[in-house]
């Protein structure tokens, strides 16, 4: 009898490694954008340059950035930061334990800790405050230095030329 149960539990054990290897090669063969929308996130809350990213089964992540990271404006208010990396655990429309992410507010960096999406709304926490917006303004991912104001700027460069 106990060694059916072992046999049970190693059938169990090289069953459930069988699923994380596939679920982790499947992962690799896909951006961390496209991951980004597996979660129910849009992929402009990751600027464009992702090297390389880590998921593992639990949710937790690492996201790689070549250089010294990237930062950004974002309507001319807030000055984003993304580190070289960045880590967190991400559920279905929830990013906590954030590491790597922060907003200028007047001049002091304040690290956003978690984002959360609620129906078309995203909000990103600092501490205890948070600040929402709309989902269509992250359809496409920011560009270092100019952010999502990339397009405008080279459309009117190249209007006036």
């Amino acid at each position: 009898m106990a060694k059916n149960h072992h046999l049970v539990c190693l059938l169990f054990f090289l069953t459930a490694a069988a699923v994380a290897a596939t679920v982790s090669a499947a992962a690799a063969n896909l951006t961390a954008y496209e991951m980004l929308e597996r979660y129910k996130f849009p992929r402009g809350i990751l600027p464009q340059g992702v090297q390389r990213y880590l998921l593992r089964p639990d949710g937790s992540f690492e996201v790689f950035f070549s250089g010294s990271g990237c930062e950004f404006r974002v309507g001319g208010r807030y000055l984003l930061r993304y580190e070289r990396r960045i880590a967190g655990t991400a559920r279905a429309g929830s990013i906590r334990g954030l590491q790597g992410v922060s907003v200028k507010v007047l001049f002091v960096w304040l690290g956003i800790n978690e984002v959360d999406r609620a129906g078309d709304q995203l909000s990103f926490h600092v501490g205890p405050l948070a600040a929402s917006f709309p989902l269509r303004k992250f359809a496409v991912s920011p560009r270092c230095r100019c952010g999502f104001d990339c397009a405008t700027a080279g459309d009117a460069a190249v209007a006036a030329s």
